[in-house]
């Protein structure tokens, strides 16, 4: 499959000009490249969908208020905001391919402390990983550019479907394992320090290549994908583009709908009567149709003419979705989970193509990254936390639910800008 990225941006840019990419990798190198990378981006969403399902359990044992559960849902999401800002540096003093191992052993060491008792240990763990994920958040789309540049299309579909599968995988297993096991919360969210342990294992051959052993090479690469010389001046060049803004825009609020939906949407759904492990399985249900969509989004941001009907039809599934979460939650709740799940699976699919499509290479790349995903995750904490708070005014859901839908109007109005045909910092 083609990049996303449909023409050259012109040739003035505020930068200096980037320097020829090492070569990707070819043959069983692009298959083995491949499976680490989907397999670390499977980790990305395991800690924060983990919890959810739980999260009344760890409510009543850590004597949380609402507050405090919504609290402690909105860490990861903070996190990946105010962390995204070190990637850059970290990346110019690592490598991005030795970053991301390291992020992936941080996550596994974050999981492990999040389950040890106390309320400390609890929203420490959660920081650290929420840390962790942020770096990792930052680096994906920089590494499709730079890895996979003549399959990005086939890499962001790959990297939206593993971001799905695994919050599919984490929210619909949880509540059964406890059942089957017998165990607590915390073993149970204890167990997925395992895949993201897996992950970085999977991700050492990378870490082994000659071209990344090399002294030399590693520190070619650091330069390639953001050296100190250009890295601040291209950020702060992307603070007075518009283009750059509305993909930021995009991110932060399609963002905010979908952590909102995670942390709350068992606990709507059992405060309408539903069962525990019910309410964790609809949430889970939902993340399948949003990987069919999440996969296919690539494919549609380049075919779809105009480009703004992909987003669009986004926002309509997700509005259908909200509509029936306020009209019966409960009897349609498949048909309304399979809305959303297209819908917020379509939208996150096209803010990932929108960094790598609207960067003409993989410096600017990070540099969008950094900027679309710190901005973003900090507009989208306001969501689990928003969503607690109005609930606990309100005294039920028709308030934050139309609430999200409100939202909605402001992420179409931003898909306007981040949908059009052309390059961040490119000439008018």
């Amino acid at each position: 499959m083609n990049s996303p990225v449909t023409h050259q941006a012109p040739a003035a840019r505020p930068s200096a000009s980037p320097q020829p990419s090492l070569p990707g990798p070819a043959g069983v190198r692009t298959v083995q490249a491949a499976f680490a990378f989907s397999l670390a981006a499977l980790n990305l969403r395991i800690a924060v969908a983990s919890l959810s399902p739980v999260l009344k359990e760890v409510q009543r044992d850590e004597h949380l208020s609402s507050f405090g559960a919504g609290a402690l849902s909105t860490v990861p999401v903070v996190c990946f905001g105010a962390f995204a800002f070190l990637a850059p540096r970290l990346t110019r003093r690592f490598g991005p391919h030795h970053l991301l191992w390291y992020a992936l052993l941080a996550l596994t060491g974050g999981i492990v402390l999040r389950s040890v008792p106390g309320v400390l240990a609890l929203f420490g763990g959660t920081l650290i990983a929420g840390a962790a994920i942020a770096v990792g958040n930052v680096l994906m789309p920089q590494l499709i550019k730079h890895d996979f540049a003549g399959r990005a299309g086939l890499m962001l579909g790959c990297y939206s479907l593993a971001l799905s599968g695994g919050a599919a995988l984490a929210a619909g297993v949880v509540v059964p394992l406890e059942s089957a096991t017998g165990w607590g919360w915390r073993q149970v969210l204890a167990l997925w320090a395992i895949p993201s342990l897996i992950a970085a294992l999977a991700w050492l051959p990378e870490l082994l290549a000659p071209e990344r052993r090399s002294p030399n090479r590693r520190r070619q690469e650091r330069g390639k994908q953001g050296g100190a010389d250009t890295a601040a001046p291209v950020l702060r060049a992307l603070w007075r583009d518009r283009t750059a803004w509305a993909v930021t825009l995009y991110m932060g609020l399609q963002s905010l709908g979908y952590y909102a939906i995670l942390s709350w949407l068992p606990t709507l759904l059992q405060d309408h009567g539903m069962s525990d492990s019910q309410a964790g399985w609809m949430l889970s249900f939902s993340s399948f149709p949003g990987m069919a969509a999440s996969f296919a989004a690539p494919w549609l941001q380049q075919r779809l003419r105009p480009a703004f009907v992909a987003p669009l039809a986004a926002a309509l599934l997700c509005a259908t979705g909200f509509v029936g979460l306020l009209m019966s939650p409960v009897s349609g709740a498949y048909l309304w989970m399979t809305a959303l799940g297209l819908g917020q699976g379509l939208a996150i699919g096209l803010a990932l193509g929108y960094i790598v499509a609207r960067s003409p290479d993989a410096h600017h790349t990070g540099r969008l990254s950094t900027m679309a995903q710190g901005v973003g995750y900090l507009i989208a904490c306001l969501g689990p936390l928003g969503l607690g708070l109005l609930h606990s005014a309100s005294g039920g859901w028709s308030l934050p639910v139309a609430v999200l839908l409100a939202v909605l109007v402001a992420q179409t109005v931003a898909a306007f800008g981040a949908s059009r045909d052309r390059h961040v910092l490119a000439s008018s």
